[in-house]
């Protein structure tokens, strides 16, 4: 008896030694793509199976029956990690297990700009064919909440910059991110502001860095122009400034700034009333943000467009007219 077990345990270690050369041999293999890039994506809760047949109809010429068992047999099958992952020519499949198992996601980018409204930063997410879109459909209010935001009105809340993000993750855990980087600049600004500037609270200092954003033509004029708005903040005069009078009317605003939409008194016109607007109207930039808290010493209380993206500043009504005349009437001086 004891030659027979001996042989069939010789045998048996044999078959092993040969099953696994072939699986490792096949694991090193480098196998055959239905393109040059090929993408998948292994959805949340998704098993070892479930993930070896997305990648075969992916494209990509593995058997799925293998790669389980290769996964299974080097432990990593209950390790794979969720997300969208993007394969090149000479992948194998032990690399499309370490792939899955430490979580070598693909990414994709998106880019909130400076200046844009929260309409425009919704359009754009849900623009992005690789977001998961969990935020479309929502009211504005229950963004917010989702995404952790104390505040009840988003514009402003979201720090203009481009951001990286793993294919398949969702719309709000960008935004979430936007918005704490918005928190965190809003704070450090805050905290090394001009404490002369006439603003009671970080929100205040968003409202009128974006007031700052939307009037600059030039960069070396933000100083300036925030000069012009702290100056009237401090004696009371109304901030009249086309911008958030045009916010106020929304998406009906017919593209044209006539005399009666200053005239007729709303929440955001500067016109008729005196103080910031109730809110941010967009998405302010750093650098306004900058100015906002850090404006140019001056005496200036108004200021025309040039037309060539500059700006004239007077310190009195009758210098401002002159320049109104020059620069926007053709009358000369």
């Amino acid at each position: 008896m004891k030659p027979l077990v001996l042989r069939l345990l010789m045998a048996l270690a044999f078959a092993v030694a040969t099953v696994s050369a072939a699986a490792w041999w096949y694991a090193q293999r480098p196998l055959e793509l239905a393109q040059p890039v090929v993408d998948f994506t292994v959805q949340r809760g998704h098993t070892m199976r479930q993930a070896a047949a997305a990648i075969a109809a992916a494209g990509i010429d593995v058997s799925p029956r293998a790669l389980y068992w290769i996964a299974r047999i080097s432990g990593k099958a209950g390790r794979i990690v969720a997300g969208s992952y993007e394969v090149h020519r000479g992948v194998t499949p032990w690399l499309l297990i370490l792939k899955l198992s430490s979580g070598d996601v693909s990414q994709a980018e998106i880019r909130f700009v400076e200046g844009w409204n929260f309409r425009q930063v919704r359009a754009a997410l849900e623009g992005n064919p690789n977001l998961q879109q969990d935020t479309a459909g929502l009211a504005e209010a229950d963004i917010l909440r989702a995404i952790g935001a104390t505040e009840t009105h988003a514009e402003g809340l979201f720090f203009p910059d481009t951001y990286l993000f793993d294919k398949q993750s969702s719309a709000s855990a960008v935004l979430r991110r936007a918005y704490a980087a918005m928190k965190q600049r809003l704070a450090q600004a805050w905290e090394a502001r001009d404490p002369t500037v006439p603003l009671a609270s970080p929100y205040e200092a968003l409202i009128l860095a974006f007031l700052v954003e939307k009037e600059t033509g030039r960069p070396e004029d933000r100083g300036l122009i925030a000069s012009v708005f702290a100056n009237r903040l401090r004696i009371g005069m109304r901030l009249q400034t086309d911008p958030a009078v045009i916010y106020g009317y929304g998406e009906g605003f017919e593209g044209r700034l006539r005399k009666w939409h200053l005239e007729t008194d709303h929440l955001y016109n500067t016109y008729t009333r005196a103080g910031l607007p109730p809110t941010p109207i967009a998405m302010p930039g750093a650098e306004s943000l900058n100015a906002a808290l850090h404006p140019a010493q001056t005496d200036y209380l108004y200021f025309v467009a040039r037309g060539d993206g500059s700006s004239e500043f007077s310190s009195n009504l009758n210098d401002h007219n002159k320049a109104v005349n020059r620069y926007q009437r053709g009358s000369g001086s």
